[in-house]
């Protein structure tokens, strides 16, 4: 489903077919969804700048509404809808969190993390009462190619361009985005209506994903550890001086508390009822460059 008027470059070749419509009317959701035997839902506003927004809502819960209604009128076989890990406490390396923990991410004050968990709770609830025949997934911190935003693959250029000097002491769940494509449409006819799944790769903290990503770029890893306090205030003076100014930090004072936290999770589950079996995710990291460096979102293209 794409919008009116959008670039898509990026998608011309794939082998789909593409409906032209907008996620905030529900006339173009019914009629994207109308004659379907399944739905999987991806799209998503992932900003975090401004950390509030009504927008952000809009598209990730009022759409979400428009699909379930109509996944109900038309009777769907399965809706496959894609979350996030952050919809589920954290936890350490040791004790990774899982689809028993509750929300925490209310903490940081962003509309991303919790929009997305209002919509995942609408839907399991949807599900108890009405039957929606909804299936959840909630992959970690996703790299792979068709990064045209770009998006986490940012982080990559980031570190290939010497713009990371140094590392925060949090870390976080990585997981190749193809291994979450596959994930899905096997979802389709394996796991448990009404569940959640936890889809990731691999725990790394931060020190280890920048080596990673240095060694995918073939560029130098940064080598400084930055104290959480540092960070902190990093974070506090870009979310003071955005503010002021008028533009996009570097790093907020809501990604700072981020980067110093353990993210971790595990797919414990995913692997049982979804056989979810998730490849290195420095293929998902080499994937996301190579397609950046093809596409010209680097100063060595090919």
């Amino acid at each position: 489903m794409i919008q009116s008027g959008r670039e898509t470059g990026t998608i011309e070749d794939l082998d789909v077919e593409r409906v032209t419509g907008d996620l905030l009317s529900r006339e173009d959701v019914y009629h994207a969804v109308q004659g379907a035997d399944y739905v999987i839902h991806t799209a998503a506003n992932t900003q975090i700048w401004p950390g509030r927004s009504e927008l952000i809502w809009k598209i990730n819960f009022d759409a979400v509404t428009y699909i379930a209604d109509a996944v109900q009128e038309y009777g769907i076989s399965r809706y496959i809808h894609v979350g996030t890990a952050n919809s589920f406490g954290p936890g350490t390396k040791d004790a990774p969190g899982t689809e028993e923990n509750g929300y925490t991410d209310h903490r940081y004050r962003l509309d991303y993390q919790d929009s997305k968990h209002a919509a995942q709770e609408y839907l399991l609830q949807r599900h108890k009462l009405e039957g929606l025949p909804v299936l959840i997934l909630n992959p970690g911190f996703m790299l792979g190619a068709w990064d045209s935003k770009p998006g986490a693959g940012e982080m990559l250029l980031a570190i290939h361009e010497g713009r990371t000097p140094g590392y925060a002491p949090g870390g976080k769940m990585y997981v190749a985005a193809s291994d979450v494509s596959r994930t899905a449409a096997d979802a389709l006819t394996a796991g448990q209506e009404g569940e959640c799944y936890i889809l990731g790769g691999e725990n790394l903290s931060y020190r280890e994903a920048f080596a990673m990503m240095a060694e995918v770029t073939g560029s130098s890893t940064p080598s400084l550890k930055i104290p959480a306090f540092a960070v902190w205030l990093y974070g506090l003076w870009g979310s003071v001086s955005a503010a002021i100014l008028r533009r996009e930090p570097n790093l907020s004072l809501a990604m700072a508390r981020i980067s110093n936290a353990d993210c971790y999770y595990s797919s414990r589950k995913a692997r049982e009822e979804l056989n979810f079996s998730p490849g290195p995710v420095k293929d998902g990291m080499r994937a996301c460059f190579e397609w950046l460096q093809k596409h010209g979102y680097t100063k060595t293209a090919t």
